[in-house]
């Protein structure tokens, strides 16, 4: 088995009432998570919002991220085809979607393991899936870009651009606590963030309500003045049906699904981000 990153707590089972904490029924599944869908443009911006935003973007005090608008996924894909030539792409793509799959039901069953052990399950899962071997040597290698997280090109000359705008900046992740920690340390990023929180501290994971509610717990702001940015469609899902304005950073060019979840804004880089946030005293 790969080794996990030093972790403070060890893993364990704890009690989690997702059913009552989300509102959804036994019977979802994955595609019932993804929404995203936007509005108008921004003169000017590139920036797409929502007509009923104006308001509340200008009482944001915070921004609440989700790790990867900030830390870049590629390099999963690219240890993926090194390792299996030409079968990368679709070993990434079982992984990936077996990964949410295996984090949302172990916490509907009660059954809760951390993001980097869900994460090796699910990798063992896919090979077997898409007919590939998967020795110790070769689980490492694909589980080593998680424990050596790098942030997008654009994240070093932006994201202090964001912090000076006055807004309190934090994370909210599924990933581990030193996952983060140690990504953050590595960019010298630690210092622009009040709070890093895992959703380990709670033994859930979005989109459950007790997960989003560590930001506001954490950051000592109502929901409405947490500006939630969301990398995948199903967190936007999540954090807009918790209560947080949500702005969708869709690096990846994803597709919105419809679920009547929609995000203040949307955009593809940290500057769309910028740009939506430079609007609030506008």
């Amino acid at each position: 088995m790969c080794r996990r990153p030093n972790e403070e707590d060890p893993c364990t089972f704890s009690k989690i009432e997702l059913l009552r904490s989300t509102g959804i029924p036994m019977t979802f599944d994955r595609r019932a998570f993804i929404a995203g869908s936007v509005g108008a443009v921004l003169a000017g911006t590139g920036v797409t919002t929502t007509a009923t935003g104006a308001q509340a973007r200008r009482s944001i005090k915070a921004v609440l991220f989700d790790a990867f608008p900030l830390f870049d996924s590629r390099p999963v894909l690219a240890a993926a085809e090194r390792v299996y030539p030409e079968k990368g792409a679709i070993l990434t793509q079982a992984w990936r979607t077996r990964q949410f799959e295996y984090q949302w039901l172990r916490a509907l069953a009660d059954r809760y393991v951390d993001f980097w052990q869900a994460t090796e399950d699910s990798l063992a899962f896919a090979a077997r899936e898409v007919g590939l071997t998967l020795t110790t040597e070769k689980q490492n290698q694909l589980m080593a870009p998680y424990a050596d997280l790098a942030v997008w090109p654009d994240v070093l000359d932006v994201l202090p651009k964001i912090e000076r705008l006055g807004v309190t900046l934090g994370i909210l992740s599924n990933m581990t606590g030193s996952m983060l920690e140690s990504g953050l340390a590595k960019a010298k990023l630690r210092g622009l963030f009040s709070h890093v929180l895992s959703t380990d501290r709670v033994r859930s994971y979005k989109p459950a309500r007790t997960a989003y509610q560590l930001g506001v717990d954490s950051l000592g702001f109502k929901r409405g003045e947490i500006l939630f940015v969301a990398f995948a469609g199903w967190d936007v899902a999540g954090a807009v049906w918790y209560g947080y304005p949500t702005y969708w950073l869709n690096r990846i060019g994803s597709v919105g699904e419809v679920l009547g979840a929609a995000p203040l804004g949307t955009g593809t880089d940290l500057q769309s981000l910028f740009d939506f946030l430079a609007t609030l005293d506008a």
